[in-house]
């Protein structure tokens, strides 16, 4: 079964900008920054900044009330829009956010003992650490 789900926890770069469409409707936009598990030279710690877009006004709302640098957790789906005319195609990869919320500090819970749980979503209060992922033995065919 395909899946299309986006989950970011990250900071907000800078304020939020509304864009008025033709059809009347406003799109939200604004990037988050999220940090690489992967250091490319000593003590160096490397950044993404992920374009983020809404539709939705109680989300827009939500990271309008942020100011840049804060926290926030964002969920949505990873999406590929076409602009410009034929000869002359561009695409744009952007996180389209159902829902956010501000996040004032994170700690990833580890995996009990026993090996139950996925670890994602165990969000604990407490001071802010990287988020590293798991390491994997094996994957397993997708059904």
């Amino acid at each position: 079964m395909d899946r299309n789900e986006v989950l970011l926890v990250g900071r907000l770069s800078a304020e939020p900008e509304d864009h008025t469409l033709p059809s009347g409707d406003t799109a939200t936009k604004w990037r988050i920054i999220v940090r690489r598990h992967r250091r490319q030279r000593r003590g160096a710690t490397l950044t993404d900044s992920v374009p983020c877009v809404t539709f939705s006004p109680e989300t827009a709302d939500v990271v309008r009330g942020l100011k840049p640098r804060d926290y926030l957790q964002v969920i949505g789906s990873f999406r590929c829009r076409v602009f410009g005319p034929a000869g002359a195609k561009t695409w744009k990869y952007e996180v389209e956010v159902t829902s956010a919320k501000p996040v004032d500090t994170v700690v990833v819970a580890e995996d009990p003992p026993d090996g139950g749980g996925d670890g994602v979503g165990e969000e604990i209060q407490g001071t802010v650490t990287p988020l590293v992922p798991r390491r994997v033995l094996q994957l397993a065919r997708a059904s």
